[in-house]
């Protein structure tokens, strides 16, 4: 299945890009994240969120459709 894969702030300086498409079988976020850091290193060094199709969701869940994955540095509310 194709991924789109956006990256934010910090994550997007530690990737060097906003965003790419990934294509990968189901699996679950963190599964997903072990072959990102594997890609980039740095991912391993920052804090963050992982968000689904805008909901955010945490590293046992599966993915199993195309989804817009977004990678989101910490931030305060107000």
């Amino acid at each position: 299945m194709q991924l789109t894969i956006k990256y934010f702030g910090m994550l997007a300086e530690a990737t060097t890009i906003t965003e790419e498409q990934f294509s990968t079988e189901s699996c679950s976020v963190s599964e997903l994240l072990k072959k990102l850091r594997t890609q980039y290193p740095e991912l391993s060094k920052k804090d963050f969120k992982v968000a689904i199709n805008q909901q955010l969701v945490d590293h046992t869940y599966i993915i199993k459709t195309e989804a817009e994955i977004a990678l989101l540095p910490p931030f305060a509310g107000g």
